[in-house]
């Protein structure tokens, strides 16, 4: 009964979030995209024992499919993202928001399809060599994306601008992130707590053991990261929507921000947990607001600092640590050994 009543208030304040805070929408949004990364990276490093530096290959690619498909709906693609033309393409209100969904959408079956062919190569490491690899395969996706014309090469891909007022477009964007992250959560709670959850946590703690009792461990590998592929692949898109126009390399294969945050914020939190990775996407996007407009210049010292304190001394991240702390919160119970006095 108290999960359900927290679950609905928490449900309330999630709703109301935007109206309470109008100034901060855009940072909201941008909150929910960290809590979705984030859970999508655990989903495969906290739970399944695979680290991989690559999700931002997803989010990347997830963007400009996204937008190939609202453009190619209406449009040549390749005429539309030529630097030199002269004419100008527009889009209907029912263009845009037709094109926005089906992009989106569009780009998370995209991701989950790339995620199953190159996890057949990937899933061939192991280790840090699992995680060098797929970190190879972001930055060669970003690389050949710059030099690709039809899809605008290094100036990128400028997309058609909400249509309608300003306010009403961050609402907007906030909900879809918002929803995404909510559907993601409830997914997760189900996913974790079936056979399927089990048969992953065991690749976790020994794959040979694993594929000794039976387990089709590449088969698994394959169907979580294509889950996890899925849903950064659909915030990409509505990141695409969201910016307007972004470019290959510092936009959209951000490996050295948005791939390596989601990374901290999982550290943070606490690997493995459902809610560790929200938890440290909440504190890591606050410590980063307030460090990247107080500390300019010194955000990226604060980042490194952060990182070296929750490794020396969160090696569990924050939940591990309040788990075993403070286990009664968890539902653990820890008797008390009586002394020999108190038992005689």
């Amino acid at each position: 009964m108290k999960k359900t009543i927290f679950y609905v208030l928490l449900l309330i304040f999630i709703t109301a979030a935007p109206f309470m805070f109008p100034a901060f929408r855009t940072q909201l949004a941008t909150l929910w995209l960290m809590i979705v990364v984030s859970m999508t990276w655990d989903m495969t490093g906290g739970q399944m024992g695979y680290n991989s530096l690559g999700n931002i290959f997803f989010y990347g690619t997830g963007m400009y499919v996204a937008a190939i498909i609202c453009i190619g709906l209406v449009h040549d693609v390749g005429i539309y993202n030529d630097a030199s033309r002269s004419e100008i393409m527009k889009f209907t209100d029912t263009q845009y928001f037709v094109g926005a969904i089906v992009g989106i959408i569009g780009a998370g079956i995209f991701c989950a399809i790339t995620a199953v062919i190159i996890g057949y190569v990937t899933f061939g490491l192991r280790g840090p060599y699992f995680a060098i690899g797929t970190l190879g395969v972001a930055i060669a996706a970003g690389e050949l994306v710059a030099n690709w014309e039809w899809v605008g090469g290094g100036q990128g891909i400028a997309l058609p601008v909400y249509p309608g007022d300003l306010d009403n477009g961050k609402l907007f964007f906030y909900f879809l992130f918002a929803v995404s992250g909510v559907v993601l959560f409830i997914f997760l709670k189900w996913l974790y707590g079936t056979r399927f959850g089990a048969a992953v946590n065991a690749i976790r703690d020994d794959e040979e053991k694993a594929e000794a009792m039976g387990i089709h461990t590449l088969r698994y590998k394959l169907t979580m990261w294509a889950l996890a592929a899925f849903f950064v692949g659909i915030v990409g898109g509505i990141s695409a929507f969201q910016l307007i126009h972004f470019e290959p390399l510092e936009t959209a294969y951000q490996t050295i921000n948005l791939g390596i945050f989601m990374v901290v914020c999982v550290l943070l939190g606490g690997k493995g947990t459902l809610w560790g990775p929200i938890v440290g996407a909440i504190l890591f996007h606050v410590i980063k607001e307030v460090t990247w407009n107080y500390l300019l210049g010194w955000q990226w010292v604060a980042l490194g600092a952060l990182i070296v304190v929750t490794v020396v001394y969160f090696q569990d991240g924050l939940m591990g640590w309040l788990m075993h702390k403070k286990p009664e919160w968890f539902g653990v119970r820890i008797e008390k050994k009586e002394s020999v006095g108190e038992a005689s």
